[in-house]
């Protein structure tokens, strides 16, 4: 039996223009929310962009957001991790100096932050994955906010190869760097991540890993996915998740997520 379900978002749950079927999966959160199943949504995104894409139904999802950084149930924060900011900001010169990367993302508890020199290019991909945006001057000057994660986009799939072999080398302990699809690199801390998270929740909720149904797509799902013997790789997937999991679902662009759910619903 089914007693949670974890989803990633982009290229899992949402299909490639970044919407989902509404009315297929409002018929089956009804029978979600009847036999007490929780959902749970697990992405790299910010928050507040995760909520706004299931505004009447905040009560009945939790959300993991920011690769397991914070956790968030009924618009409460549950659990956060973040980064030392000296650490950051070390981080930060390293990836502008020695890569020469402007597509950059700083991601903290009350917002995300970008550069106020960044293209709007780069703005309007970003706001596909974060809702609350502010431009700073410099990263250095935000004093008010606790730091989770760093985005990079790289569109060159050799660097994306160097920076995360660097960054691991380099930081050893200290940061993990995981490939998030779309030519995104995602700077983490090394012990947080979408599967210590949902595990915390399982166990606060007495259920069994097992009793879990995952999907995900890229790199980042990889914990999460190996909580379980319910795990699901979409059909476009990376390699590495692809070994871990022990099924494979439809396209995310076929609504493969609600396809495998209703077949759980129905047993």
């Amino acid at each position: 039996m089914i007693k949670a379900i974890g989803v990633d978002k982009d290229g899992t749950f949402l299909k490639s223009d970044h919407t989902y079927d509404k009315a297929y999966f409002d018929r089956l959160f009804k029978h979600i929310v009847q036999q007490n199943i929780k959902f749970i949504v697990a992405s790299g995104n910010q928050y507040a962009q995760l909520r706004s894409f299931f505004p009447e139904k905040i009560d009945n999802i939790t959300f993991v957001a920011e690769n397991g950084a914070v956790t968030y149930q009924n618009d409460v924060l549950l659990a956060a991790h973040y980064f030392d900011q000296q650490l950051i900001f070390e981080v930060l010169e390293t990836i502008h100096q020695t890569y020469h990367i402007r597509d950059v993302v700083l991601s903290g508890i009350h917002s995300a932050y970008v550069n106020d020199q960044s293209s709007d290019e780069f703005l309007s991909f970003i706001r596909n994955y974060y809702y609350d945006i502010e431009k700073v001057a410099s990263f250095n000057e935000i004093t008010n906010d606790h730091f989770v994660k760093i985005a990079l986009r790289i569109k060159d799939k050799d660097l994306v190869k160097q920076v995360v072999n660097d960054i691991e080398q380099r930081y050893r302990g200290k940061i993990r760097a995981v490939t998030s699809g779309n030519d995104s690199v995602d700077l983490i801390l090394p012990n947080v991540n979408k599967g210590v998270a949902i595990k915390a929740l399982l166990n606060d909720w007495d259920i069994p890993q097992n009793e879990l149904l995952a999907f995900g797509d890229a790199n980042n799902d990889l914990e999460m996915l190996g909580l379980t013997k319910h795990s699901y790789a979409m059909e476009k997937c990376s390699a590495e998740l692809a070994e871990i999991a022990k099924h494979r679902a439809p396209s995310n662009d076929d609504s493969g997520v609600l396809q495998v759910i209703e077949r759980y619903l129905r047993q």
